[in-house]
Formats: structure tokens, sequence, C-alpha cells
């Protein structure tokens, strides 16, 4: 079994491998991601580099001490702000689409986000002890 500060730095090393990829693939081949933007949405070019860069920053800076909890509120802001794409991503298949299996991972997909949220939150903030504990709140915000 890992030791927890094994698993916290595999955890945030996991975080990260996940929002820089999907970061440069926002870069590089934008065109997947305008298919899904909503039409509510102006400028949705931008709008698709502008998650790239940020989700690419997001993922090196949670490998940063220093600024791993701005950069942890980032990325939860920005897993929040692309949520309603998700949405529009399930009921657009659903309305033009017989429900196949895509479907079906569109909608797993939904409440997963809140799991992806916790789990950046939990590996931007969490602090261990000396012997491996977590950390309580007190003795993380006096070191702020």
């Amino acid at each position: 079994m890992l030791s927890p500060p094994v698993r916290l730095a595999l955890s945030r090393n996991l975080i990260a491998l996940l929002f820089c990829s999907m970061g440069v693939l926002h870069l590089v081949v934008p065109a997947p991601f305008l298919r899904v933007m909503p039409p509510i949405f102006p400028f949705p070019y931008v709008l698709v580099i502008i998650s790239g860069i940020f989700e690419f920053l997001g993922g090196v800076g949670v490998l940063m001490e220093r600024v791993r909890r701005m950069v942890g509120i980032g990325l939860i802001a920005l897993l929040i702000v692309v949520y309603p794409v998700n949405i529009y991503m399930f009921l657009h298949q659903i309305q033009t689409h017989v429900w196949d299996l895509w479907s079906t991972a569109l909608l797993v997909r939904l409440p997963l986000q809140f799991v992806m949220i916790w789990w950046v939150y939990r590996s931007a903030y969490l602090q261990l002890s000396a012997n491996g504990e977590n950390a309580s709140f007190a003795q993380r915000s006096s070191h702020l």
C-alpha cells in the first residue's frame, strides 16, 4: 500500500497530467471543443483557447507548492464554469442521436464533474504533517 505522502504526490501528478493534456488539446486541436460549445456563448474560439491556457497553467501550477492553493481555486472555478458545456453536450447528444454508449458516458460525466472538484480541492489543499497524517485546518491556516 502506498503511504499518504506518495498517494498525495501521485494524485497531484495525475491532476497535472490530466489538465496539461487537455489544455494542450484545446490549443492544438480546438475543433472538437468548438463543436460542443453552446451557441449562447460568444467568441467560442477565444473561449476554447483561453480555457486551454488555463487548464495547462493549472496543471503545472498544482505541482508548485507556492501557488498550489490559488491554482486549486482557479481549477475549481474552471470546472464550474465549463459545467454548462458538459450539460449542453449531453442534451445535444440525446436530442440529435439515439441513446448509445456515448450518451451514457456524457450522462455519467455530469456527476463526475463534482468528483473532479473534490479531487482538485483535496489535492490542492491537503497538507500532511511530518508523520504523514492529515494536518488540521488550524495547522494549515497558521502557515498562510
